[in-house]
């Protein structure tokens, strides 16, 4: 049997050389795909349809195995983020703390229901289950700077400051 060939990149995107060196560490095994799939996303913002292809054709899995992965998993995105991004925590003590009246509100004000970007891409509305910093409820994070015990007003003036850059 012959030895295995990966395709090659899709372009000459340096970020694509940082896709292949994990595959490459990996051997190109099937087992690498969730760590293959997480690089892309961390290069490129998000998986489009060509990343997922080229990844499952690399690492010789279904096409489909590697959208029941895409799909299952909370922290893959098919979308592009937005400029900025808010993330409010929901899990339980954020949640208990008023998360989910910051998530109403993030709602109301940007127009757009959680998981989603704002139509000129300049803000996603994110949630997330925990982020770890329980102590600090409700947690919001702001282009991954965490913010804690935040209020509906300060939540409010980030997008406002974000809304006018």
């Amino acid at each position: 049997m012959p030895a295995f060939t990966p395709p090659p990149l899709p372009s000459d995107d340096k970020r694509w050389k940082i896709v292949n060196g994990t595959m490459r560490k990996n051997g190109f095994a099937r087992y690498a795909l969730i760590e293959t799939l997480h690089t892309v996303q961390s290069s490129f913002g998000y998986l489009d349809d060509d990343s997922i292809r080229f990844v499952a054709r690399s690492l010789r899995v279904p096409l489909s195995q590697a959208y029941g992965v895409v799909t299952f998993y909370h922290y893959f995105s098919l979308k592009p983020p937005g400029k900025h991004t808010l993330t409010i925590c929901a899990g339980t003590a954020c949640y208990i703390k008023g998360s989910d009246k910051l998530v109403a509100a993030a709602v109301k004000r940007l127009g757009i229901p959680q998981g989603q970007t704002t139509k000129d891409g300049n803000i996603s509305l994110m949630t997330a289950r925990c982020v770890g910093a329980c102590s600090r409820a409700p947690v919001a994070l702001f282009d991954s700077e965490v913010e804690g015990e935040m209020t509906g007003g300060q939540m409010l003036e980030q997008l406002e400051r974000w809304a006018v850059e």
